[in-house]
């Protein structure tokens, strides 16, 4: 009951209510034709005592009409008598049956139509059967339409009332896919509105603190740029080589981190969209080892050249990163490459990390005792793998750290 939505526990309530309805409906019919066949009984077993114990030869003309007037009965007349008991012979179905020693009274159903058959020593009448008709039945079944009606239009109702919920999820899911566009539409004052512009006044201030955080990004990077490239020229007329050296590698450490940043806020924004094409591992690889500028001895490739379904650009830059975390903290300072079916992975030798991987997958995570970098390495290649279909993994084998750009299912 717990994980049940509302719509679905709704079906179930007014389902589970219909049942109930006409179950309890169908047991008051079944008792009401019992009830019928009661009364009906008991109502011919009164005829024919009434008749049969007051009909005498002499009885007076008066005293047989206030019979018939008091049980609701009628004599058939001669014209149509010989045509009703031809009826009876051929198509008549006894619904009841009684007598005495005076005499023997019996009723037939001819087409729903009942007929009293009286025989009393000289005496034999035929009556027809004039008690008022019963509607019970025909109200049962119209209170159990309107009850039927009624619940049916509370269930539509209950449901119209919870449609502007679905709407508000769809809109919501369509926010959280990056859709920065999106706003809560919301049209009444009710508990659904409510939360509808409560959600519509918190996307109005994400957009507006996502918008000032691109903008601080993009002017702080504009900004540094500037005298970061000044000071680099200057670095260029110092005489003192150790000194020299040691800014020269300071403004190289921002000007790394400014490309960092920049190219965080880009793979992380919401409505960023890659490239997706067919192109082979070996060429991702190439590429990788272009931007990275390092030494071909440091990279030993051992792989199945496999094709992958990708953004070339974003793989390169996820590939760089992870062989430039092996060959700066790797003790060898050297990676291998292998696949593994359609597993890729980058392995340097090196002690077991210190945390979760979860942990590195943080923006600037890193171990205490690194001075390199800035712990944005494995946060920017965690997040392009997500926006590729992929996911990082890591093992620890035979003292070696095994980063893994695995394939989701």
């Amino acid at each position: 009951m717990k994980n049940l939505s509302v719509t679905t526990f709704i079906h179930t309530l007014f389902s589970v209510a219909t049942i109930i309805l006409i179950a309890t409906f169908l047991l008051f019919l079944s008792w009401d034709k019992d009830r019928q066949k009661i009364e009906k009984y008991k109502r011919y077993q009164l005829i024919s005592i009434t008749f049969l114990s007051n009909l005498q030869q002499d009885t007076k003309k008066e005293t047989l009409e206030k019979i018939y007037k008091e049980l609701y009965v009628k004599p058939v007349s001669k014209k149509n008598r010989d045509k009703i008991k031809k009826e009876i012979e051929n198509n008549g179905k006894t619904v009841f049956s009684g007598g005495s020693s005076l005499g023997r009274v019996r009723v037939f159903d001819i087409q729903n139509k009942h007929y009293i058959y009286v025989q009393r020593m000289a005496h034999n009448i035929l009556l027809v059967d004039k008690y008022p008709e019963n509607y019970y039945f025909e109200i049962a079944v119209g209170l159990g339409v309107f009850l039927i009606a009624l619940l049916l239009l509370i269930y539509l109702a209950v449901l119209k009332k919870l449609y502007p919920l679905k709407r508000l999820h769809a809109q919501i899911q369509k926010f959280a896919q990056g859709d920065m566009s999106t706003r809560i539409a919301y049209e009444y004052d009710d508990e659904i509105g409510k939360i509808a512009k409560s959600f519509d006044d918190a996307i109005v201030h994400i957009q507006k603190l996502s918008t000032s955080k691109n903008l601080f990004m993009r002017n702080l990077m504009h900004e540094l740029k500037t005298p970061i490239t000044k000071g680099r020229i200057i670095v260029e007329m110092i005489d003192d080589e150790t000194s020299k050296e040691m800014l020269i590698r300071a403004f190289e450490r921002m000007n790394e981190l400014i490309t960092e940043l920049a190219e965080l806020e880009r793979v992380t924004t919401q409505s960023f969209e890659p490239h997706f094409e067919y192109v082979l591992l070996s060429d991702i690889i190439s590429q990788s080892t272009e931007l990275l500028m390092a030494n071909n001895a440091n990279i030993q490739v051992q792989i199945q050249d496999i094709s992958l379904h990708t953004d070339k650009k974003l793989m390169s830059l996820v590939l760089k990163n992870l062989i430039d975390n092996g060959i700066k903290y790797g003790e060898n300072k050297a990676v291998t490459i292998r696949t593994n079916n359609r597993v890729v992975e980058i392995i340097s030798k090196g002690k077991i990390l210190e945390h979760q991987l979860s942990y590195y997958t943080e923006p600037f995570s890193q171990e205490e005792k690194r001075s390199a970098g800035f712990g944005l390495g494995l946060y920017i290649v965690h997040s392009i793998l997500q926006k590729l279909g992929y996911r990082l993994g890591y093992k620890y084998r035979a003292g070696s750290n095994v980063f893994l750009i695995v394939p989701k299912k």
